[in-house]
């Protein structure tokens, strides 16, 4: 597997870690957006690959440590 297939699969483990959280919240991307300023469907639907600091920022949004966050969904 190449760099290009592991960032892929990578943003799609990350599309459904976050579409999970918000959606078990029962959050709307709208919802998300309006308090966080982030663009949860273009990060949901794999299009956008956020910076550290966002997902920093969408961690602690869902009161998760990264550590947390990375825990569930993620093969490695």
């Amino acid at each position: 597997m190449d760099n290009d297939d592991q960032n892929v699969d990578f943003l799609k483990d990350l599309a459904s870690r976050i579409k999970g959280l918000r959606e078990a919240k029962n959050l709307t991307q709208e919802d998300a957006y309006n308090d966080t300023g982030i663009h949860f469907g273009r990060i949901e639907t794999g299009k956008w690959d956020p910076k550290f600091s966002t997902i920093k920022r969408i961690s602690t949004y869902f009161n998760l440590s990264i550590t947390e966050f990375f825990a569930e969904g993620f093969d490695g």
